[in-house]
């Protein structure tokens, strides 16, 4: 049985559910499915690598951070044929996130709007959960860990937070993500003004450069930004990123725009949007980055691929590298091949 006729069969069962109970029911299920050696029969993307960051993927798809959160299921999201895992976000301390119901499905749009607020089990448990992993134990691919702020720590102390995520991860981590774009934590997007957005990424790159010089090894640091910013705040950004040599750039996370679903059940549901929604949200973010950065600072292309010409999109809109997330959970995981193939056939 192929893996989307299986996943057609299944996807009426996993929708039945409220979608964090969904979330909770499938992760352990991938976990246990790739423990037995059943994902063996998931066709994988063939070979496509490029090297980006300086680090070899092994095909332009990516998994977005969000979808395993404590970093739990590697093994079984690894068997899924990604050419990079990104897992987080996590905080310094543990912490249970927004009060539920907090996700809501979308169908009509192809979205979902989430509210979760960072939900985690702390850094400690992270990188332990990280260590577990036959992934990252055997080096078998790339392993992109994403780091935020506590919901208690205030705004102005932000920097502490990200700092200590960063001392913590940066010994596993192929890449580390910080995300200051998550519309679910309080004042959290004031990060992407241009003053404190300085002022972050001054001391993050310093801090990058003292741990590659700690640990003998330099792990690139991207930002994941919103899609909610104008012109003058991607001028301002790609500024910030270009001058203090960030290695690349995430584009990008949910939206706050609710313009294009709020007919629908739960559109008003208060949360980011993500998946067909924020699509050409992203892409405009994408296109005008790519104009200010050119090609020194490569772009991560997110945000509503739902299927594998979505992602070739971004790549012809100037993104290296994609990620998907709400795509999977409409689409299942062929959606990685999908895209890989349609990438492909770019330069093929």
């Amino acid at each position: 049985m192929s893996d989307k006729l299986l996943y057609a069969l299944t996807r009426p069962l996993l929708f039945s559910l409220n979608p964090e109970a969904a979330h909770n029911l499938t992760l352990p299920a991938l976990r246990k499915a790739e423990t037995m050696g059943w994902t063996k029969t998931v066709r994988k993307p063939a070979a496509d690598p490029r090297t980006v960051m300086g680090l070899n993927f092994p095909n332009p798809v990516g998994l977005a951070a969000g979808l395993d959160k404590d970093g739990a299921y590697i093994d079984g999201l690894a068997a899924l044929g990604f050419g990079s895992i990104e897992v987080g976000t996590v905080t310094p301390r543990p912490q249970p996130g927004n009060p539920k119901p907090r996700m809501f499905r979308l169908p009509s749009k192809n979205a979902i709007i989430n509210r979760m607020g960072f939900n985690n089990g702390g850094v400690d448990a992270f990188i332990a959960n990280v260590q577990s992993s036959r992934f990252y134990q055997n080096k078998e691919g790339i392993l992109g860990l994403n780091i935020g702020k506590n919901a208690a720590t205030p705004i102005e102390n932000a920097v502490d937070d990200y700092l200590h995520c960063l001392e913590k991860v940066y010994p596993y981590a192929s890449y580390v993500t910080v995300n200051i774009s998550s519309p679910n934590t309080k004042n959290l997007r004031q990060l992407q003004g241009a003053s404190e957005l300085d002022a972050l990424l001054s001391q993050l790159k310093a801090a990058q450069l003292r741990l590659a010089d700690q640990h003998k090894r330099y792990v690139p640091l991207t930002l994941k930004i919103a899609p909610d910013v104008d012109a003058e705040q991607i001028k301002n950004i790609a500024d910030a990123l270009l001058r203090h040599k960030i290695d690349g750039v995430i584009a990008t996370n949910t939206t706050t725009s609710h313009r294009s679903v709020d007919r629908v059940k739960y559109g008003n549901e208060v949360g980011g949007v993500s998946g067909e929604p924020v699509f050409d949200l992203s892409n405009i973010v994408i296109r005008a980055l790519k104009a200010e950065v050119g090609d020194e600072l490569p772009i991560i292309g997110v945000g509503g691929i739902m299927r594998g010409k979505d992602a070739a999109t971004k790549i012809k809109l100037g993104a290296s590298l994609v990620q998907v997330y709400t795509g999977l959970i409409y689409a299942g995981p062929a959606l990685v091949r999908d895209c890989a193939n349609e990438i492909r056939k770019i330069h093929g």
